[in-house]
């Protein structure tokens, strides 16, 4: 085994399974060729599985299920990662994400301050769209899913039920965040958004 090889499968081995990696990772052992060939050296060896281009990862394994690959969300939070950029899940996967819908998109699409591209994973596809920065403001992990997951809605289109499961959503967001986000949503959502707050200052 060459050293950069060892290097790498010696980092990887520490990480937990299901552990999303890039060539970025792995560049303090050698140059980028370097590090993409001993790479893929260990997917022939089974040591790890390429989910996408640039991006490996070690795969979880169940006793039932056998083996497990990473959710798109762990894929995108990786690619995030790698490229610096800030990213928020918009439409039906923040709405899966919270829990108002059971539908798992195979498109996803992320707004992001970083490079707009699709990537494909199997038969499903994440989609980076670059937006303005006051898009990605929010700073609740909560709050800015929750406006993305109305905006998906529509205005006056959410049910009671829907109404409620975001309010419990909110209750666990911290205040300060919670008005602070508010400042950035349509006028329709921050009164939904400041309904959590009152009851958060009610308590």
């Amino acid at each position: 085994m060459k050293p950069t090889e060892k290097h790498i499968i010696d980092k990887i081995k520490k990480a937990r399974r299901g552990s999303v990696f890039s060539i970025e990772d792995f560049l303090r052992f050698g140059s980028s060729k370097a590090v993409g060939k001993a790479l893929e050296r260990l997917v022939e060896k089974g040591e790890i599985s390429r989910i996408a281009r640039g991006m490996y990862a070690r795969i979880k394994t169940h006793d039932l299920f056998g083996e497990i690959q990473p959710t798109a969300e762990e894929i995108a939070k990786a690619i995030a990662k790698r490229d610096k950029a800030r990213i928020i899940p918009t439409g039906v996967m923040a709405l899966n994400v919270l829990g108002l819908s059971t539908q798992v998109p195979l498109n996803i699409v992320y707004l992001t301050d970083g490079s707009a591209r699709t990537v494909k994973i199997g038969k499903r596809t994440i989609k980076f769209k670059k937006t303005s920065p006051k898009n990605l403001s929010a700073i609740g992990t909560i709050s800015s899913l929750i406006i993305q997951a109305l905006k998906e809605l529509g205005k006056d289109n959410a049910t009671e039920n829907e109404i409620k499961i975001i309010l419990k959503h909110l209750k666990k967001e911290e205040a300060h965040r919670l008005e602070h986000d508010i400042k950035l949503a349509p006028e329709w959502i921050r009164i939904i958004m400041r309904k959590a707050l009152n009851n958060q200052e009610n308590e």
